[in-house]
């Protein structure tokens, strides 16, 4: 049977060794210290070899051993014993593999240098104040305590082994500065010492993931205190882990090396007390090797491996991609991540959930994934208050702003809101004062489930004075609810008018209607006048985004006023001359055009330019107006063209009687631009 020789000193290399003894490949492991065959898992296929070696006894180790294959699995930091090693092979004719350690990517953090050399990183430390946690290793310790100003404030992190120690005490490092301790150390674990041993610097060796470089980068930049790191190493030649496993299983005739599987959980745990979990969810977190989440959401659980305070797929997936490579003995691991309230509300689970699958379809993660739900503030607040919630309106404002929220609230008797914090209870406060629902009442949930819950019911007013950070939910009821029209047709009355002339009730609900608008429409209302069609188009739905252009200067304080009165955020008022004004907006969808400003032509033209395959409505009141819009057409491609005549009469009281007094007749001209057939149809 054919056996391995690995040249071990790293986490990787003892992997690779039980990785081999799983799939029964006899092999030799050499370490340096008697530490490094004491944290080797014993095993009757796996001979142990201790002692450090020169090259000429590398060499005579190799030859008399009849290996198949050599693998250098040492410390990247460990140049002298690759270099050894790598000279030896080359007079043979045994497979040689470097096992390559990959670094990962250094965090966001603006307080770490980078020092070529261990002299050049113990002379910085001398203009550090306080203590230091050094966690480069035993070997490079003289260096740094050749200064007795820097020897005196070291806490030097080594393994527990005799000559490590012996080595600490060598240079001077006694008691409490001895940290002898076998890793992996977890962020949390490096924040803790960090704090306990009022550490102000921490030093490092840019070893890779499976030494622990990232745990302890992240645990320096929550405590606020600077990262000295030596070299930048980065190990462009050598072979991945599961390169090194594929190439053995080639010349032993064996499949090694499979990488493990994770079953993905994306959870919904409530409000975030324990006692509101359900059982199903409970005994997911309790079984979880790995816990993923809000700082917030994990801080009281322990996972078996670890947690990680990781909650957007950017971070969970290379994360998960990472933890894959490295760990390919181990059998399935069961990875929680966690989200507040339920997964399927208002919850960034969905949207995890695809991007995971996507990554199990392409094979970049090896998994099965699925969701469980959770309890949803909004249905504990409506049970604390015997409500129900399925009659209600419900959004969230959790970091975005809801499009005419103020509308929605007129309209609904019953309004959910799930808020980010004590600023959004006071956001709805001054909201409901500025749309006059001064008669609505707030009901606030807050810190739900925790043992400070409180449930208030609270006035407009009294939702400004509210101070106190943490989590919230409201329900606010509306009394004077008026439930919402389903189609356009404000009556003139309702508007704020001046001299502008605007356009009449029923012309707008026929040219509106002639608009055929869409979901996600952008609509360019030219020449806005009092803003009236801008209101009825962005009032029918908020996925529409309307631009009302305009020129005058008191028809654009129309505009601005009956936006307010109506509450719309969705109309942007566009103070300037068309086409001019165009530039830098939205390409439109649909146009109204009210008012040209004899300007017709060049609106046209440059429609059509920005988009040659919209809607448009023209409203025309002479016969001037209408012949050149009729020119102007015939230069461009249309169809679906028609142009009615609009005359209306209202009745108005004289004395006992009615009469009709007529309004000025109006010509709705709409088309499409676009290729295809032309069908115009004549007044």
């Amino acid at each position: 049977m054919k056996k391995i020789l690995i040249f071990a000193g790293t986490t990787e290399g003892r992997r690779l060794s039980e990785c081999l003894a799983k799939t029964g490949i006899p092999h030799t492991i050499c370490v340096a210290t008697e530490y490094g065959g004491i944290v080797l898992k014993p095993h009757p296929l796996v001979k142990i070899h201790q002692g450090r070696m020169d090259r000429q006894e590398i060499g005579t180790y190799i030859r008399e051993g009849g290996y198949a294959a050599v693998v250098d699995a040492t410390h990247p930091y460990a140049e002298e014993i690759t270099e050894n090693i790598r000279t030896v092979m080359e007079n043979t004719d045994i497979p040689y593999l470097r096992l390559k350690r990959e670094t990962g990517m250094d965090p966001d953090y603006d307080q770490i240098t980078f020092y070529k050399s261990h002299e050049a990183c113990a002379e910085a430390l001398k203009q550090v104040k306080g203590n230091i946690l050094l966690t480069t290793g035993s070997k490079e310790l003289g260096t740094y305590c050749d200064f007795e100003e820097v020897r005196n404030r070291l806490y030097v992190r080594v393994l527990p082994g005799m000559e490590s120690i012996l080595l600490c005490t060598e240079h001077g490092i006694v008691g409490k500065q001895i940290l002898a301790l076998q890793g992996p150390f977890t962020e949390e674990m490096n924040e803790a010492m960090i704090r306990q041993y009022q550490i102000k610097c921490l030093v490092t060796k840019k070893s890779g993931r499976t030494g622990g470089y990232q745990e302890k980068l992240e645990a320096a930049c929550k405590a606020g205190i600077p990262v000295f790191v030596v070299g930048q190493y980065e190990e462009k030649e050598g072979c991945s882990f599961d390169e090194v496993c594929q190439k053995l299983g080639k010349i032993c005739g064996q499949r090694i090396g499979q990488a493990i599987e994770y079953e993905i959980t994306l959870a919904g745990i409530g409000m975030g007390n324990k006692e509101n979990l359900t059982r199903e969810v409970s005994l997911a977190i309790e079984n979880a090797d790995i816990l993923l989440g809000a700082q917030r959401l994990i801080e009281e659980y322990r996972p078996r491996l670890e947690k990680k305070a990781y909650y957007t797929a950017d971070r969970i997936i290379p994360y998960l991609k990472e933890m894959q490579r490295e760990d390919a003995v181990s059998d399935t691991k069961k990875v929680v991540i966690l989200f507040s309230g339920d997964s399927g509300f208002y919850s960034g689970c969905q949207a995890l959930y695809q991007k995971i699958q996507n990554e199990i379809k392409e094979g970049t993660i090896r998994a099965t994934v699925h969701i469980l739900p959770g309890i949803s503030s909004v249905a504990y607040l409506a049970a604390c208050m015997g409500e129900s919630y399925q009659d209600a309106a419900i959004y969230s404002m959790h970091g975005k702003t809801i499009l005419n929220l103020a509308e929605k609230i007129r309209q609904a008797e019953k309004t959910f809101l799930l808020v980010s914090g004590v600023r959004d209870m006071n956001q709805i406060g001054r909201l409901l004062l500025r749309a006059k629902l001064w008669n609505c009442m707030v009901v606030a949930g807050y810190r739900l489930s925790y043992p400070d819950q409180r449930i208030m019911t609270l006035n407009p007013e009294e939702c400004l004075t509210l101070r106190e950070e943490g989590l919230y939910v409201c329900l606010i009821c509306n009394p004077d609810a008026k439930h919402k029209k389903l189609s356009c047709g404000r009556s003139d009355a309702e508007f704020i008018r001046g001299k502008i002339p605007m356009t009449k009730e029923e012309v707008r609900e026929v040219s509106i209607s002639k608009l055929r608008l869409h979901q996600g429409a952008v609509v360019y209302d030219i020449g806005s006048g009092t803003g009236s069609v801008s209101v009825e188009i962005a009032g029918l739905s908020d996925d529409i985004a309307v631009y009302a252009i305009e020129k005058k200067e008191e028809a654009v304080t129309l505009t601005e006023k009956n936006r307010e009165q109506f509450q719309l955020e969705n109309i942007e008022i566009i103070k300037g001359k068309a086409p001019e004004c165009f530039a830098g907006l939205p390409v439109p969808t649909h146009a109204f055009i009210g008012g040209s400003g004899g300007n017709m032509k060049c609106i046209l033209s440059a429609l059509y330019e920005r988009n040659p395959d919209m809607r448009v409505v023209i409203n025309a009141v002479s016969m001037e107006t209408i012949c050149e819009i009729r020119e102007v057409l015939e230069e461009y491609p249309v169809r679906n063209a028609e142009t009615v005549q609009m005359q209306v009469s209202r009745a108005r009281e004289v004395g006992s009687y009615h009469l009709m007094q007529a309004e000025n007749p109006v010509w709705i001209c709409a088309f499409d631009f676009g290729n295809g057939e032309v069908n115009r149809d004549e007044t």
